[in-house]
């Protein structure tokens, strides 16, 4: 059980992220000062708490990202267990979702650069709670259909270092290395989700594809045959149009 001083801890680091949430809610600037003044307390005590604005921005993403992921869960649950292709519809369409409605919180998460060619912060590439989900989706999704993939042989070197030793957000361990070109087909899925909502959110491209979600819609009709559910295409299809139009 947490002691007095560690349950402080917790609900101050809550409040950090419910005050910086607020921040960019009202479109306010995003600094370790202005959640110093909004929380009644002076910038040398926050950074008992947070040492720079990097670690800061790190913590509020990671439970932003906690947070969505718990809408894209739930979206995810209006569809049995056992029909990962629906459930993935629903998530990613939750994800289109949230990211049009918080622009600035999508933002933080997804803009946050966090690797480099000089340093790659390993934690951070693999513990996106979203992104363990989609995954995981995926993986079910291969499993049931088991979608063709590329051998490690057949992949460019640098592309296979990167599924070999992963640093994705999803346990690696459950594909055999001899499967592991499937990863490959991961991270192009999410490439083209992540690269279609972006090009929405921020609003570099022409109003009235994104207004449409014809793009997504288009994204998403394509990968279906991709991930071995070409005979269900009719149906997935359908779903999406359900899921596209829930209200936000």
């Amino acid at each position: 059980m947490a002691g007095r001083r560690e349950r402080q801890r917790e609900a101050t680091y809550a409040e950090i992220v419910s005050t910086a949430r607020n921040l960019l809610a009202e479109g306010a600037e995003l600094s370790l000062r202005a959640i110093a003044q909004r929380m009644g307390m002076t910038a040398p005590a926050l950074y008992r708490y947070v040492a720079s604005y990097q670690e800061l921005v790190d913590l509020v993403a990671f439970e932003i990202d906690r947070a969505a992921t718990a809408d894209f869960v739930a979206a995810a649950a209006r569809h049995p267990v056992d029909d990962p292709a629906a459930r993935l519809i629903a998530a990613a369409a939750a994800f289109r979702r949230w990211a049009l409605a918080s622009p600035r919180e999508f933002g933080l998460v997804f803009a946050n650069p966090i690797a480099d060619t000089a340093c790659v912060r390993r934690d951070l590439l693999t513990s996106a709670t979203s992104g363990h989900f989609m995954n995981g989706l995926l993986v079910e999704i291969w499993q049931h259909t088991d979608f063709p993939h590329p051998t490690l042989d057949e992949l460019p070197t640098a592309v296979r270092a990167a599924v070999e030793d992963p640093l994705i957000p999803m346990d690696a361990s459950v594909i055999e290395r001899t499967d592991r070109g499937v990863l490959w087909i991961f991270m192009q899925a999410w490439q083209a989700l992540y690269g279609v909502v972006t090009l929405e959110v921020f609003g570099h491209m022409d109003p009235r594809i994104i207004e449409s979600a014809a793009m997504f819609v288009q994204m998403v009709h394509d990968w279906i045959p991709r991930i071995g559910l070409g005979k269900e295409a009719d149906r997935l299809r359908a779903l999406l149009a359900e899921e596209i139009a829930r209200p936000s």
